[in-house]
């Protein structure tokens, strides 16, 4: 099992900036990757950016060059770090974690909101 608790949500105005964290617990040996996922109200749940095992990153288009995941291996925190923020980056943002097994972890999920 892998437990995942993420922080660092808020608000924030259109233009600004704001660092997730998602701190890892359990079996960390058996985690393959590393994402974070958001979900707007009345939208699906979507990729924002993913960490592989190799340390390769992808990102959805509407937020590469703006933002970009992170770990440290040895806090066991992956980070998102979200820079030029817009309104419609508001949402709900949890952490994701996937084991070799294909096992798949969520965090609670953390609130951001872009808005003046």
């Amino acid at each position: 099992q892998v437990q995942l608790v993420e922080s660092g949500g808020g608000l924030v105005q259109p233009g600004g900036s704001l660092g997730l964290s998602c701190a890892v617990s359990g079996s960390i040996s058996t985690v393959a990757s590393m994402a974070w996922y958001r979900q707007a109200p009345g939208k699906q749940r979507e990729l924002v950016a993913l960490l592989n095992w190799d340390g390769s990153t992808n990102y959805a288009g509407s937020v590469k060059g703006r933002f970009t995941i992170s770990e440290d291996n040895a806090k066991s925190t992956v980070y998102l770090q979200m820079n030029s923020l817009k309104p419609e980056d508001t949402a709900i943002y949890y952490c994701n974690a996937a084991s070799h097994s294909r096992a798949i972890y969520w965090g609670q999920g953390t609130q951001v909101t872009v808005s003046s």
